[in-house]
């Protein structure tokens, strides 16, 4: 390109100077240095593993390698102690599921079965009624959550108090003339009521808090268009509610039957055990730190784990998570 000048009749032509740009320099977005090499491409997919190393070192030191010993000492004989583990292969579980001492344990569960259904209820129900505007009901809220905020080994000992023989039951019991002189962890089936009881009462406010902020997650618009067509209380809980907090209560579903197969505290602190109301978990408790027989400790330990899983999968399979579409 040459530009042209014209000095006295003369016509000059000259060179225009050059405008190309060299990589790196002058103005534009993006113009700057770039990572596009193979080690840039690396140090790219290599940072998400660098944040996650010290979470899973974590997780594999108090988790997997925990349960990866549990299932080696599940086929010793090993007490605990001693040095000294003898291969037993898979006597451990023979035992757990021919000695009818052991597994009968499992039936207490369905007691606590039982009160997992009935807090799953109570707690939906109030969780619906106090999602409404309703008058104290921040004061209702505190009051049905509190039980959970408060120290197991607490609950166990007021409620001792509170079953025991003349103790607070009996004597409310007695304001209304009903004269009782039973003991109510005296025999198995009252005792493991009683206990039931306890943990519906301190497990209600966590189902409570799962499905009330399951509730308010809902759109407002759809209780106001409910509200216009004439939908009662019922109707919005049935096709509004319901539908769509349907996974939360499948979480409290499993979490109930969880729950069910490992009770501890409260039967351990309230009772020891005693009177029918061991359940599983006390029960290898008692095998790995009373009898010194962590071998087989550690055997149900590994069948409660097995039967959670399994429970957990057939209700996962029979009610599946499913995305409800209500707009």
């Amino acid at each position: 390109m040459t530009e042209t000048t014209e000095t006295a009749g003369v016509t000059e032509h000259r060179a225009a100077p050059s405008r190309r740009r060299t990589p790196g320099t002058g103005g534009g977005a993006g113009t700057g240095p770039r990572h596009h090499g193979p080690r840039g491409r690396l140090l790219r997919r290599a940072t998400p593993w660098l944040f996650l190393v010290a979470p899973l070192v974590l997780l594999v030191t108090f988790t997997y390698v925990p349960v990866g010993n549990m299932i080696y000492y599940s086929f010793t004989d090993w007490d605990g102690v001693s040095p000294d583990r003898n291969f037993t292969g898979v006597d451990n579980y023979v035992q757990i599921f021919t000695r009818p001492e052991i597994f009968r344990v499992f039936f207490v569960s369905f007691y606590y079965l039982a009160a997992s259904v009935a807090q799953i209820v109570i707690a939906l129900y109030f969780a619906t009624v106090l999602s409404f505007d309703l008058r104290f009901r921040n004061l209702f809220k505190g009051i049905l959550f509190f039980p959970y905020l408060i120290n197991g080994v607490a609950i166990g000992f007021v409620f001792l108090y509170f079953f025991q023989d003349g103790g607070t039951l009996d004597s409310v019991l007695s304001w209304f003339g009903v004269e009782n002189d039973h003991a109510w962890l005296g025999d198995p089936a009252s005792a493991n009521t009683s206990l039931a009881g306890v943990s519906v009462w301190r497990y209600t406010g966590l189902n409570f808090v799962l499905f009330l902020g399951a509730i308010q997650s809902v759109p407002g618009e759809l209780y106001e268009a409910a509200q216009l067509d004439g939908a009662t209380r019922w109707q919005q809980f049935r096709y509004i509610i319901a539908p769509s907090i349907r996974p939360v209560i499948g979480l409290s579903a499993i979490l109930a039957i969880s729950g069910s197969l490992s009770v501890f505290e409260i039967p351990y602190i309230m009772t020891t055990g005693a009177t029918g109301t061991s359940t599983f978990v006390i029960q290898t408790v008692k095998f790995a730190f009373q009898f010194n027989k962590t071998g087989l400790a550690s055997a149900a330990a590994v069948v409660l784990l097995l039967i959670i899983l399994l429970v957990t999968w057939i209700q996962r399979r029979l009610v599946p998570d499913e995305k409800a579409d209500l707009v």
